[in-house]
């Protein structure tokens, strides 16, 4: 006899009404409540109970007695929404938005024709907005809704604005689809949308939409709070702020479909050569063709041109610094220079700084900027005089470790690894300015490097990775390496041949244990890859 689609479901039905009830009740409920609640015998109810606790989707609280929601509905609601795990690739960005306005901060997907909750960080203030996770709002009426939309397939984003419903919610909510259609445009230009109280009288809200590397949009986060407070030139100003996270969120989201347990290591290219102990201060070419670099310990200078790497000279003392002069190289020890050519000549450059150098660098034209190390502790940073002397415009209380001159922001930046700092210093202002630090634990900040856009690079040595930092400090980009200790990086002036910027990176070898170069065998090796 054939059983009906319905038949034999009134256990399963008694059970997610149980769950119904026990999720709608953030401060839990008895097992008397639930039966009195849902009309059930409470012999029926404990039996319910105990397989729900049993498969984790309820827990029972000792010391209140009462049940609540359990971790397993919240592991399945993330999977459900990970995509791949989109909550902890925006739990930074969220806090920091909480942070920087004092409102609460949110986190979203689309779920057919409304956004869900996913996350929420809650304001500092007393009365703040405080919509629930995992509540459902129309995809019209929310800065969320309207973010992601504007991010949309002009014929995904088409049929879902014919679709759906415009219901008003307020006074203020749209809900003439043309006008929507203006709005989503005007969204999509600016890259931010805004509630003008459109779904909660009183509460203003602005978000922007998450798109991954693949260009596909997975979300929005957004920043919610009273009107009175997010004034609409206050949602103004915030609006590029809140794009921005959403940037950076994105940007950590692999493809749709890509393995979310990939390694995220950067797939690098070990250039051909033979290891250095210590490899740093690589200088490409005005040409791209040619790229001189040098081993800091062994102390030699080597240039890598038409597919091959040679040494071309060697030196008594350690290394701190190449510069670039004309075809040819400008080799810096701590108490001398040299110039050298591709054949390996090489000739003192004099006068030259006395005193210890730390670092030097090429800044714009044919001007030399160095660091030079104090009698009492740091060091003083200036350009070099045509006379060989310093002229001082920075001391700095601690060691630099090298230097870079960046010609997007026309400004000079250091590092020093014992603080873990990328210090800014702006010619003309005595002033010197930590940009941006760098945890112990996270590696040593080594060399400099600076993108077509403005971001500077710097390698952690001992952290295995290279990172980039936007031009106010932000750190944006985490690239992982397979060699533990990166010493130094330069980007070719060149593109390669899709287009994208080659990043080469120096390694040292001396310093990584025996026992950890079988994991990582381009220990010294030049790598390339593309950022």
């Amino acid at each position: 006899m054939a059983t009906s689609p319905g038949e034999g479901t009134g256990a399963l039905e008694k059970a997610l009404d149980v769950l119904d009830a026990i999720g709608s009740s953030p401060q839990g409920l008895g097992q008397s409540e639930l039966a009195e609640r849902l009309s059930l015998p409470r012999t029926t109810v404990y039996r319910l109970l105990a397989t729900l606790v049993a498969r984790g989707l309820i827990r029972r609280d000792p010391l209140r007695k009462v049940y609540c929601l359990g971790f397993r509905c919240f592991e399945m609601a993330r999977q459900a929404y990970a995509m791949p795990d989109l909550v902890a690739a925006a739990a930074l960005e969220l806090r920091a938005l909480r942070d920087l306005t004092g409102e609460t901060s949110y986190l979203a997907t689309l779920d057919g024709r409304e956004v869900i909750s996913l996350e929420r960080c809650d304001g500092a203030h007393s009365q703040r907005s405080a919509a629930a996770l995992g509540q459902r709002k129309p995809v019209h009426c929310t800065s969320q809704g309207k973010a992601i939309l504007s991010a949309m397939p002009d014929d995904a984003r088409d049929a879902i604005v014919r679709d759906a419903v415009l219901k008003p919610l307020t006074p203020l909510t749209i809900t003439d689809r043309r006008r929507l259609q203006a709005e989503l445009r005007i969204t999509k230009a600016r890259g931010y949308a805004i509630d003008d109280e459109e779904i909660v009288l009183g509460v203003r809200c602005v978000g922007a939409p998450v798109v991954d590397s693949a260009g596909q949009v997975r979300g929005a986060i957004s920043v919610a709070g009273p009107a009175y407070r997010l004034t609409r030139s206050r949602l103004e100003l915030l609006g590029p702020e809140v794009a921005e996270a959403a940037r950076r969120v994105g940007a950590q989201l692999p493809p749709v479909g890509a393995d979310a347990t990939a390694s995220t290591e950067a797939a690098v290219t070990a250039l051909p050569g033979s290891w250095a102990f210590h490899g740093a201060y690589p200088i490409w070419s005005a040409d791209g063709e040619r790229l001189w670099w040098a081993d800091a310990l062994a102390p030699s200078v080597h240039l890598f041109e038409l597919g091959q790497d040679r040494e071309v000279t060697t030196l008594d003392g350690p290394v701190v610094g190449l510069l670039r002069s004309g075809g040819d190289v400008v080799v810096v020890t701590e108490r001398a220079a040299f110039r050298v050519d591709a054949q390996g000549s090489k000739r003192p450059l004099t006068p030259w700084l006395s005193g210890q150098v730390l670092a030097v660098c090429n800044g714009d034209d044919e001007t030399v900027w160095a660091a030079i190390a104090l009698p009492e502790a740091g060091a003083a940073v200036g350009q070099v005089r045509g006379d060989g002397t310093l002229d001082v415009q920075w001391r700095v209380g601690e060691t630099v470790q090298s230097l870079g001159w960046s010609a997007t922001s026309d400004a000079l930046y250091a590092t020093a690894p014992v603080s873990g700092a990328i210090l800014l210093l702006q010619p003309g202002q005595g002033v010197v300015r930590r940009l941006a630090s760098v945890p112990k634990g996270s590696g040593r900040v080594s060399g400099l490097a600076f993108d077509a856009q403005g971001g500077i690079w710097t390698a952690l040595c001992d952290g295995w990775s290279v990172v980039r930092f936007t031009p106010d400090g932000q750190l944006d980009r985490v690239v992982g390496l397979p060699v533990p200790c990166a010493t130094d990086l330069a980007f070719s002036p060149a593109p390669d041949d899709t287009g994208g910027e080659k990043l080469v990176i120096t390694t040292a070898r001396h310093s990584v244990p025996l026992d950890t170069l079988p994991s990582a065998p381009l220990s010294g090796r030049l790598v390339t890859l593309t950022t």
